[in-house]
């Protein structure tokens, strides 16, 4: 599966799924654009890249601010010349709270970086992608697509479910003009993704359930990593994956069959 020759840019790239899926994408032939929240998380990934023979351009952009984003994808055209991958992973898990404890401006901060976010890398992206045709992957997860389990996630699983279908809609738009358009699901994965997470009055929300042999049916308690997610964006984004367009892909070990 080589990217050699090709542009591949990358949101969330200083950590978890979006630091494996750069690192992946870099070691595949691609030049990486790590695109961070701050100049200091996506310099890190790009010196790991480059560590390793690759090369990297790192940048730091809010993906919910449409000027930073639009001015990303000038300084690749500017730099680079060309685009040919796109990952949307950014993404904050934000409050979990009951309905009506979830404060307004809370639920449109997780949404204004999920699904904005998500918009806003996608369409700033399109005039450089379609130029030669390309391959996009939106990061969502099983919440709000196969699971609604997570008792007060509903701006978080509102802003997944939003993302899988913009994907949808986007590969149906851009298929003639040689974009393909995915999505990966995951579960459970290693990341530190919970340490920015505010949860707020959710012990008494929702249906308890019990797993006596683990919740996810391939690994028992165990959680996927990054890397195996980041395999997974590796494949969509290649030629192996030529004919596959306006798809999901769970990477959840099954958890998402039985949670």
């Amino acid at each position: 599966m080589t990217l050699q020759g090709k542009v591949a840019l990358v949101t969330g790239a200083g950590s978890g799924i979006g630091r494996a899926t750069a690192v992946r994408l870099a070691r595949d032939g691609a030049a990486v654009v790590a695109l961070g929240h701050s100049q200091d998380s996506a310099d890190d990934v790009a010196a790991e890249i480059r560590r390793a023979g690759g090369t990297a351009l790192p940048v730091a952009a809010d993906v919910g601010d449409a000027a930073a984003v639009r001015e990303v994808y000038a300084r690749v055209e500017r730099e680079l010349g060309r685009l040919d991958v796109v990952v949307a992973n950014a993404g904050v898990n934000g409050v979990w709270a009951p309905l009506e404890e979830l404060e307004p401006q809370e639920w449109q901060a997780t949404l204004a970086t999920n699904l904005t976010g998500t918009f806003l890398t996608v369409r700033y992206a399109v005039p450089l992608l379609v130029r030669q045709g390309g391959a996009v992957v939106v990061v969502s997860s099983m919440n709000g697509t196969r699971t609604f389990t997570t008792a007060g996630a509903s701006a978080y699983s509102t802003s997944k479910a939003g993302q899988v279908a913009f994907a949808r809609m986007a590969a149906v738009e851009l298929g003639p003009r040689g974009v393909r358009v995915n999505t990966v699901c995951p579960g459970a994965i290693d990341t530190d993704i919970m340490d920015n997470t505010e949860v707020r009055g959710t012990q008494d929300l929702g249906v308890p359930a019990e797993y006596p042999q683990g919740q996810i049916p391939l690994t028992g308690e165990e959680s996927g990593s990054s890397a195996q997610v980041a395999d997974v964006i590796a494949f969509l984004v290649s030629d192996g994956a030529s004919h596959v367009t306006g798809t999901e892909v769970f990477v959840d070990g099954g958890q998402s069959l039985v949670a």
